[in-house]
């Protein structure tokens, strides 16, 4: 029997035990002993709970911090991009008034003008039109009615002007105000400094006055603005005297340039 059955007793003890916990949990002598093993097992439970609850916040806040990266990531690129193209909106409204200006003051009725921006400055400004465009060597430029420099090297697609403060830059000008008049030869120094030289001394010319393009060298118009008086430089024991000319812009400042190409 022992054979056939080899745990057959300890299956009836197990069923009696069941029985006895049974009929003890149905007369609720059972109570004592839960409510102890509940006082024990619940704190715990409470705890388990509490631990769950914490580590769901936990991984809740790190996805909503991935999330808020990325979106935060994404308006970035969006505020980038909204500022470029702000940037080319500004651009193309400033290039668009200087183009509404220039023709108030040389109108393309008048003169073949091609708007060219500039892109560089060393010794000479770098423009972004070149032969392509109909640029040679010796055409003026200018900006509104001010004389910029004249083309001295070209490429397919940019070009170099020498500009008034270039020393190898000579032009045929006159001064002119209430007082008088006042004529000479613009010269360009070393450094940003302007000269109109060889000025007879009976000749009016004071600080304030303007200088203007003779037009005696063919490629120039005459009456352009070349700068303004800023010093009179004179001596008696000189044969002429001097007057130091300063640009009315910087250069740098400028968004578009114009080109007088021919008619």
């Amino acid at each position: 029997m022992d054979q056939v059955f080899p745990n057959l007793k300890l299956f009836i003890i197990l069923i009696i035990l069941t029985l006895i916990i049974l009929a003890t949990d149905l007369l609720n002598l059972l109570s004592l002993p839960k409510s102890m093993l509940s006082f024990v097992t619940n704190p715990i439970s409470l705890g388990l709970f509490q631990t769950e609850k914490n580590v769901g916040r936990q991984l809740y806040f790190l996805v909503a911090l991935r999330s808020a990266s990325q979106e935060n990531k994404a308006l970035k690129g969006q505020i980038g991009q909204l500022l470029s193209e702000n940037a080319r909106l500004r651009e193309n409204l400033a290039e668009a008034q200087s183009q509404v200006t220039q023709q108030q003051y040389l109108s393309t009725a008048n003169y073949n003008l091609l708007p060219a921006r500039p892109v560089g400055i060393n010794r000479y400004l770098k423009i972004d039109q070149g032969s392509t465009a109909g640029v040679k060597v010796g055409q003026a430029v200018v900006y509104n009615d001010n004389f910029i420099g004249k083309i001295v090297q070209v490429g397919e697609r940019s070009a170099n002007i020498q500009l008034l403060t270039d020393p190898d830059s000579k032009v045929a000008a006159f001064s002119q105000s209430l007082s008088g008049k006042a004529k000479g030869v613009l010269l360009g120094q070393f450094g940003a400094d302007i000269l109109l030289d060889k000025i007879l001394h009976e000749e009016k010319i004071e600080e304030g006055d303007l200088v203007y393009s003779e037009g005696t060298e063919g490629f120039l118009p005459r009456g352009l603005i070349l700068g303004r008086v800023v010093k009179v430089l004179e001596q008696r024991s000189q044969v002429f005297k001097q007057a130091k000319i300063a640009a009315n812009f910087d250069i740098r400042d400028l968004e578009l340039v114009y080109v007088i190409k021919e008619e």
